[in-house]
């Protein structure tokens, strides 16, 4: 536990220095809080080991999170996560995850989290998960999916907490309220509230995917993570894949 407690307060540290005030003393707007996506995606698998895999992420997903799955007709589709979910009983043995990295957007409105996962089976993989900040606050995730594990992967000492630059403040002042978080929208491919971090998933009909997230960097979007996934195995018997 030493690890997540260590980097939970680095960051937490990186956000209240963003979060200060200004020299009239009026609140800066919102800002990025890699500590609090942290500290989600921790309770998120704590919840996975204590209470079962499928229930920690109905309780984790919003109500229009959604994923690839194998659809009734030809390839994948994207379906709900919630829908896919209900009346899933818990596999008995649960997927053991954490996060390694952490990227915000400026204004805290979204940010990816990324590790490597154990499923039961031994499998490694890499998880990517997309979380949006919620009108409570709170942190839950729209999209979650699993990429390839870089070959020799080893553990880091600290999970890495990265911020957006944020964009120049405009001529009509700061903000001073969080913006009530978007519902219904496509989570494939989207941006946070001030567009300074935007991701974009392709899948394909082989159920193969590619993450691509972008985050605004010395005043242009540049690639910060990318993540792929290759095709899973297709059974002897011809059963289409699952994605």
């Amino acid at each position: 536990m030493l690890r997540p407690i260590i980097a939970a307060a680095t960051a937490l540290a990186l956000a209240a220095c963003s979060a200060a005030p200004d020299r009239q003393g009026r609140l800066l707007r919102p800002v990025a809080e890699p500590s609090a996506v942290i500290a989600a995606e921790i309770a998120f698998a704590r919840m996975a080991r204590e209470k079962g895999t499928w229930t920690a992420f109905r309780h984790y997903a919003t109500r229009d999170a959604h994923w690839p799955r194998q659809g009734p007709g030809p390839g994948p589709q994207w379906q709900s996560v919630q829908d896919s979910l209900k009346g899933q009983a818990d596999p008995a043995q649960a997927i053991v995850w954490a996060p390694d990295m952490v990227w915000a957007s400026c204004d805290g409105s979204f940010a990816l989290s990324t590790g490597p996962a154990t499923y039961p089976s031994g499998r490694r993989s890499r998880f990517t998960t997309i979380w949006q900040r919620q009108n409570d606050g709170e942190y839950r995730w729209v999209t979650d999916q699993g990429f390839d594990l870089e070959e020799g992967y080893t553990e880091r000492e600290m999970i890495a907490a990265r911020v957006a630059d944020c964009p120049p403040r405009s001529a009509a002042g700061r903000e001073t309220k969080l913006a009530r978080a978007r519902r219904g929208e496509s989570w494939r491919s989207n941006a946070s509230d001030d567009r300074t971090l935007a991701w974009d998933i392709e899948l394909r009909a082989d159920c193969s995917r590619t993450l691509s997230v972008k985050a605004l960097q010395g005043g242009v979007m540049s690639e910060v993570f990318r993540g792929v996934s290759s095709p899973p195995v297709v059974p002897a018997v011809g059963a289409p894949p699952t994605c």
